[in-house]
């Protein structure tokens, strides 16, 4: 063999394995996108993310890693949602998350048919028209469900039992919301008819209207406030607990968050778990489980927080057997 003939083999075989990883990472699959739609702003949804990358990485995948995420806020406009889900439709999204708002949900469930769309929400999903059945969704769409609208009644009466000399209590819901608000309010008249109760109801769809709301509470001789969960309320419990406590008005909220910014007390579902569930479904449909197979979970995990400290400040002497029942007191 020529001595020029040899250094260029040498050459070549060295050369080849250099070459090898450009190849193979040219031949790669692109990464997995999820589309994330959220009714609300990011802002205000920090723990809800962490609890569904969590549950994504449970299923195996870390965002930046081996899936990427792109995100879509409405920023608490219900109009813009449809042609936000339109939008990762266009990007053809490996699937759709829509956390916290069967608005949302029905967004993304009207803008495709092929795209799993995995929705996360307190409503029924069968009563507003997400799913079939529970058990067998069929279609593209499954997901989780918190069961959240349901406790309504059972907000008003641990209010009352806090406040039994009540007479009124007002109920604050954003009524631009549509029916998954209007069928909340049925259930807690229904509920305050038993209990013997006069409701106001009072709505806010902004800022400023949760201002006027709460000044005009006592014009209305309410006794304590109940605030239904959608995406509007959910997204601010800080300034719904800083106007409770400047009009020294007894509240209960859904969600945790309320009490612990110096709210009366929540009851309601364990939002952590059903975003984590949530990423979990997320991850087992990127695997490649098809959404009409996967069931509809049920968040089961409920809890009543009380805050002790902001009773005391209300001159509400908290009844012992309420106090025993609850899930964390905060004093």
């Amino acid at each position: 063999m020529r001595r020029r003939a040899f250094i260029g083999l040498i050459g070549g075989a060295a050369a080849t394995p250099a070459l090898r990883p450009l190849a193979a990472r040219a031949q790669q699959p692109a990464m997995p996108v999820i589309g994330y739609l959220g009714s609300a702003s990011a802002d205000g949804w920090a723990d809800r993310l962490k609890a569904f990358r969590r549950g994504l990485s449970e299923a195996g995948f870390d965002e930046g890693r081996n899936v990427a995420i792109e995100y879509r806020w409405a920023d608490d406009h219900y109009d813009r949602l449809s042609g936000l889900a339109a939008d990762l439709v266009r990007r053809e999204v490996a699937v759709i998350v829509v956390p916290g708002s069967a608005v949302g949900a029905l967004a993304a469930k009207a803008a495709t048919t092929k795209i799993p769309v995995v929705f996360e929400t307190g409503a029924d999903p069968v009563e507003i028209g997400l799913v079939p059945s529970l058990n067998r969704p069929g279609g593209n769409v499954t997901g989780i469900s918190q069961s959240s609208f349901e406790f309504g009644p059972k907000r008003l009466e641990l209010l009352h039992e806090a406040l039994p000399s009540a007479k009124t209590v007002a109920v604050l819901a954003n009524r631009n919301a549509g029916s998954v608000v209007e069928r909340q309010i049925r259930d807690l008249q229904e509920a305050a008819r038993k209990l013997r109760l006069d409701l106001v109801i009072v709505s806010a769809g902004n800022d400023r209207d949760l201002e006027e709301v709460f000044s005009g509470l006592r014009d209305k001789h309410a006794d304590g406030l109940v605030v239904v969960p959608e995406v509007f309320t959910n997204g601010h419990p800080e300034q719904i607990a800083a106007l409770a406590s400047r009009y020294r008005v007894p509240t209960v909220f859904t969600q945790r968050a309320f009490p612990t910014a110096g709210g009366l007390m929540s009851y309601g579902g364990y939002i952590a778990e059903t975003h984590r569930l949530a990423g979990i479904y997320a991850g087992r449909i990127l695997k490649g489980e098809n959404p009409a197979d996967l069931p509809v979970m049920q968040g089961t995990k409920v809890e009543l927080i009380i805050n002790l400290k902001t009773a005391k400040l209300l001159g509400i002497d908290m009844p012992p057997a309420l106090l025993g029942r609850a899930d964390e007191v905060i004093e």
